[in-house]
């Protein structure tokens, strides 16, 4: 059974930085597809960063100056460096899982569904 299990949110001011780590336990798939989403509180969820298993990222165009997301497969850890944080990135954070990812993590980034799900972890940027 697959588990993830989100760490590293918390408080900061804009320009602020915070590292989310999510450590990810049982077999995913060959194929997969890792990534984080965010929901803002009245806000719909959205795709933040995603990454295949081939180590291909893509980012939603708010975050590309700022946030970079790579993964530890000898650790099985997914991480997401925050750089420059802005209030507007203020959100739960989610990382998540799918087993097959069919056309990359571009892909992946415009979903609403997954597979798997972690439990969230609150980032918050006052300014």
């Amino acid at each position: 059974q697959v588990q993830l299990v989100e760490s590293g949110g918390g408080s900061v001011q804009s320009g602020g930085s915070l590292r989310l780590s999510c450590a990810a336990s049982g077999y995913i798939g060959s194929s997969y597809c890792m990534g984080w989403f965010r929901q803002a509180p009245g806000k719909a969820r959205e795709g933040v960063a995603t990454i295949d298993s081939d180590g291909r990222p893509s980012y939603a165009d708010s975050v590309k100056s700022g946030f970079t997301i790579s993964q530890d497969n000898a650790k099985n850890t997914l991480v997401l460096q925050m750089n420059r944080l802005k209030p507007d990135d203020t959100a739960m954070y989610y990382c998540a899982a799918v087993s097959q990812c069919l056309y990359g993590s571009s892909w992946f980034l415009s979903l609403t569904w997954s597979n798997y799900w972690g439990q969230g972890t609150q980032v918050t940027v006052s300014s």
